[in-house]
């Protein structure tokens, strides 16, 4: 589990918590259950039976007399805007990294391998096994870290297993060799191309 996913399951469960708490509370004042349990609502908690509101009138309306009010309230919740649709664009764009650390360290001397050159290569030597008509691979995570993804589409008399075990001991091993990372998934998606139907005399 990468850092982003860490932080996104850490930010997802504090809302999914403070959500949840806030709802059951509601839910507790609505239905009057403080009052029909004999249970007492947690401490400055306005909403306790269902006459109750969160806000009073005096509440709503304590600050918007104040001149820095309407525009505290417009900017604070444009950076929350802000701050949510940078996350949603975190999420959605592609780790990928500009290069890859040679024997899985930072190299020395400025010296670095192209993540897109190690692509290219490896796309090169894909596309070249028998029963495979087009492969494209992708390279993300860390430079230190990398992972392979590769699609791969099959000729028409292609078979997965054969292809996968030339794709492992073909192009993935020799990609680990050159660069010296033991360590390297991959993960393959098949694919079979579309053919023209041929008519039989």
């Amino acid at each position: 589990m990468n850092g982003r996913s860490t932080l996104n399951r850490l930010l997802l469960a504090v809302s999914g918590l403070v959500l949840l708490g806030g709802g059951l509370l509601v839910l507790a004042a609505g239905l009057d259950l403080y009052r029909r349990l004999h249970l007492a609502p947690p401490a400055d908690w306005p909403w306790a039976t269902p006459h109750d509101v969160l806000l009073s009138r005096a509440d709503r309306t304590r600050w918007s007399d104040q001149g820095w009010w309407w525009p505290a309230v417009i900017a604070g919740l444009f950076l929350t805007v802000v701050l949510a649709l940078l996350w949603l664009l975190a999420q959605v764009r592609r780790h990928r990294p500009d290069s890859v650390d040679l024997g899985g360290t930072r190299p020395p001397d400025n010296v670095e391998l192209r993540a897109s050159a190690l692509s290219d290569a490896i796309t090169t030597e894909t596309r070249a096994l028998t029963d495979v008509e087009h492969a494209h691979v992708h390279i993300s995570g860390r430079p230190a870290h990398p992972r392979l993804r590769v699609a791969l589409t099959l000729t028409e008399h292609g078979a997965p297993g054969p292809v996968l075990q030339a794709l492992c001991t073909g192009p993935v091993a020799r990609a680990r060799d050159c660069t010296g990372v033991a360590h390297l998934p991959a993960r393959a998606r098949f694919d079979v191309g579309r053919h023209k139907a041929r008519r039989v005399h």
